[in-house]
């Protein structure tokens, strides 16, 4: 645990205390450091929390931090752990987990308050916490250990860093990300919507929405198109065996929503293409001369998540995954890796982020978790090491968080807020090649097990617009607008040649309108910067006789006077450049 870590640690115990001053009768349960701060789950039986009490909790803490000198802890027996928290079920369950798995349970005292925990703290927090480095955020609900089925408990939400600039950093940085919130620029740029009939977690995509998704999958299309991949398409849904051969049915059985025939037989509803696909593969014999066989295609799978988790286009049932799978010899690895490599670089340099690897891999204490023999996994971790080596990429490695049929390299972007997202994904799978007994034929004649490459450029169209739409404010690049140009006509008299200007827009290729409404010309200039379009063209009197257009860039301001014709020669060289 880092340093920074180990004082959110010792700051939700810190809150814990806080919270049974004021409430003597609550329940603690669990209260874990996480990635900007901290947090404290509570169950406060007939008492009501909320927002509006967390001055005077956090007030407690700061009051108590200078009583925290050091922390002190000690190994119990369950029985003597059961009786310091006898009261208390949460931690009375924890503790026969604990003592069930034969692990030592230890309690941890500072400031006269003592916790059930495995420790992980800030050795003398009131000399390495300063006060004004952490605040109370908010409170939430959770169901208790994630279950629905369990009793909905108080989370108190904690921030918390090193110092109080680096607090009112984030908290700045928050702010900006709120107004860029892609659910409310979703709105503003009417690109997507949801309907209580259709349900949560199910967006539905407008024309315009519909034209951005297209041209994003079409971009990723071009990128992989110059490197052989051939377009396939499965069906939505599949029997039980199929999950059942790849290992999925066994390991997501939960998520997978389900169908049952008027036969009685049982179907799902696909939550990832892989298996398909090795279908396809699998149809016919394979000489080493065709390898490798690439197959992409962007379809939609489906996750039956916990309607808690749901959120915008971050978190939905339906997933619409540009997904792509090589099948290879061993020997070509390296050389599929880096082509796909280069199709991400090229597409996330397009919009501009930042990109770092993480190394996913399997957690050897956990193996139950995994498809595969240890031997298949050393194999193919080694291999991801050596292939992020000789790239020479920034890369870190990151245990536990493979997929269960192989390691991966998620790469990670960071956006112009200075928050990374996990973006894409190459997986190097050698399990479901076992599996479904997946080979060509060498040049010995014989059969030679192949190794399969997954991966999605966009991880899913939904994600990827949700990380893009806040990383670009909404101001979407030319190429990528759903309207490209908006012509303004200063009256009635001047639409006829803003219908002219339109036509010939729209004959090259751009996505141009004329703004026919009554409002002053003010009024259209205001409504089409509020859409966030990239260019404006108003036509007046002169514009027509000079058979010109007065254009303003969203991003640079008024130009220069130019012909129609000039104009549709720059923004084309825009749009077919992505600039």
């Amino acid at each position: 645990m880092n340093p920074l870590e180990a004082k959110r640690h010792t700051l939700a115990h810190l809150l814990a205390q806080a919270v049974l001053e004021h409430y003597p009768n609550a329940k603690l349960t669990l209260g874990p450091a996480v990635d900007n701060g901290f947090y404290y789950d509570v169950d406060f039986g007939a008492d009501k929390v909320s927002d509006a009490d967390l001055s005077k909790l956090e007030a407690t803490m700061k009051k108590h931090l200078p009583e925290w000198t050091a922390f002190a802890h000690k190994e119990v027996s369950g029985d003597e752990a059961r009786s310091a928290f006898g009261d208390n079920p949460y931690k009375s369950e924890l503790i026969d987990e604990i003592s069930g798995r034969g692990e030592p349970i230890t309690l941890y005292t500072c400031g006269g308050f003592t916790d059930l925990c495995r420790g992980g703290h800030a050795e003398h927090p009131a000399q390495e916490i300063a006060p004004d480095s952490f605040t109370l955020d908010r409170v939430a609900g959770a169901y208790w250990r994630g279950d629905e089925k369990n009793k909905m408990l108080a989370r108190i939400y904690g921030l918390a860093f090193d110092t109080k600039e680096e607090l009112g950093a984030y908290i700045t940085q928050r702010e900006e990300a709120r107004k860029r919130d892609h659910r409310k620029i979703g709105k503003e740029l009417d690109l997507f919507t949801f309907s209580e009939l259709v349900g949560s977690g199910l967006p539905l995509w407008t024309p315009k929405g519909a034209l951005m998704r297209h041209e994003l999958d079409a971009y990723v299309w071009e990128l992989r198109s110059k490197h052989g991949y051939q377009r396939v398409t499965i069906p939505h849904i599949t029997k039980r065996d199929l999950y059942e051969t790849s290992g999925h049915w066994q390991k997501f059985a939960d998520e997978l929503f389900r169908i049952e025939t008027r036969e009685g037989k049982e179907y799902a509803l696909k939550p990832m293409n892989c298996p398909h696909h090795t279908q396809i593969f699998a149809r016919t014999p394979h000489s080493y001369k065709e390898m490798p066989q690439r197959y992409a295609e962007t379809t939609m799978v489906y996750r039956d998540e916990q309607s808690g988790e749901l959120g915008g286009l971050t978190r939905v049932l339906s997933i619409t995954q540009d997904d792509s799978h090589v099948f290879c010899r061993h020997n070509q690895v390296r050389d599929e890796f880096f082509r796909i490599w280069d199709i991400i670089d090229t597409f996330y340099g397009t919009f501009g982020f930042k990109l770092r690897v993480r190394l996913s891999f399997h957690d050897p204490k956990t193996p139950e978790k995994y498809l595969g023999t240890p031997e298949i996994w050393q194999n193919a971790e080694d291999a991801l090491r050596e292939i992020a080596k000789e790239r020479n990429a920034d890369h870190f490695e990151a245990p536990g968080e493979a997929a269960m049929y192989g390691p991966k390299l998620d790469f990670m972007a960071t956006d112009s807020l200075g928050r990374e997202h996990q973006v894409a994904t190459i997986q190097l799978d050698m399990n479901l090649p076992e599996r479904f007994d997946l080979s060509c034929i060498n040049e010995e004649g014989q059969k030679e097990r192949i190794v399969m490459i997954h991966c999605a450029v966009m991880g899913s169209i939904e994600r990827f617009s949700a990380v893009m739409l806040e990383h670009t404010g909404g101001n979407l690049p030319v190429w990528l607008a759903p309207v490209q140009a908006r012509i303004l006509p200063i009256s009635e008299k001047h639409v006829a040649y803003a219908g002219q200007v339109r036509e010939m827009l729209t004959a090259a290729g751009v996505r141009a309108d004329v703004d026919m409404t009554d409002e002053s010309l003010g009024k259209k200039i205001r409504n089409a910067k509020g859409e966030k379009i990239p260019y404006l063209l108003v036509v007046g009197d002169a514009e027509a006789q000079a058979q010109t257009v007065a254009a303003e860039s969203r991003d640079h301001g008024k130009l220069e006077a130019m012909s129609a014709v000039a104009f549709t020669e720059h923004i084309t060289k825009e749009i077919r450049e992505r600039a």
